[in-house]
């Protein structure tokens, strides 16, 4: 049986970044405690999954501190690289909410759906036939509490911007015919810096995409509910 190939693309929760009280700095999880290392594990080996984590990678942004970090800029490459797939699972927009880019929680919705437009338009690749994956809008959960006093002025009005996240994700994906899941539905943010995910947060979510993933590629449909 041919495998099922799914690039994760995203920030530092895809990345695996572990969340300590200072902020910075800090490390990687294991492959196998990320939620992307979960999700492969629960999948099986007829699924291969590819990780396309950065941490403080945004949807389309040009991040005046780092000019690596716009996603828009890098993923047709990815997806090139990695042909041929099957899906793309995308969550990113925790770092659009960044004080200094003044998004508002449309304007983020809105370059998610660059993104989604360069996955379903990819097609042909680099000198290849294959066709253009499918799509899996990943909502992050809202953001939390955070302890460190730089953070709470990066992320100055980010928490009410993240509880919209879901909805207007949701629109989106009804609005360009791709699947979507709510990571809020299943897990919290729950890493002390109020940003990043414990590691049974990355085991939670890791499981449930592993059963969404499976409903909907193992049927060939993208229409099972979240």
């Amino acid at each position: 049986m041919t495998e099922k190939r799914i690039m994760c693309f995203g920030d530092s929760l895809t990345w695996g970044w572990v969340p300590v009280i200072e902020g910075v700095p800090t490390t990687r999880y294991p492959a196998d405690v990320r939620w992307t290392g979960v999700m492969q594990r629960e999948l099986g080996e007829s699924y291969v999954v590819i990780e396309e984590g950065l941490s403080a990678r945004t949807t389309s942004l040009t991040d005046p501190t780092d000019p690596r970090l716009d996603g828009s800029a890098y993923l047709p490459s990815a997806l090139a690289s990695h042909f041929p797939l099957d899906l793309v699972i995308i969550m990113l927009g925790t770092n659009d909410t960044k004080a200094y880019f003044h998004r508002t929680p449309f304007e983020v919705a809105a370059g998610m759906s660059k993104l989604v437009g360069q996955v379903l338009t990819s097609a042909g690749g680099v000198g290849t036939i294959y066709p253009a994956p499918q799509v899996l809008i990943l909502a992050p959960p809202p953001l939390t509490p955070m302890p460190h006093a730089y953070f709470q002025s990066l992320f100055g009005g980010a928490h009410e911007k993240s509880n919209t996240f879901s909805k207007h994700y949701a629109d989106l994906a009804d609005f360009m015919k791709v699947e979507f899941f709510d990571a809020g539905s299943v897990i919290s943010t729950d890493g002390v810096d109020g940003i990043h995910f414990t590691e049974k947060n990355n085991s939670e979510l890791g499981q449930a995409l592993a059963e969404k993933v499976r409903d909907f590629l193992g049927a060939g449909s993208l229409n099972a509910p979240a």
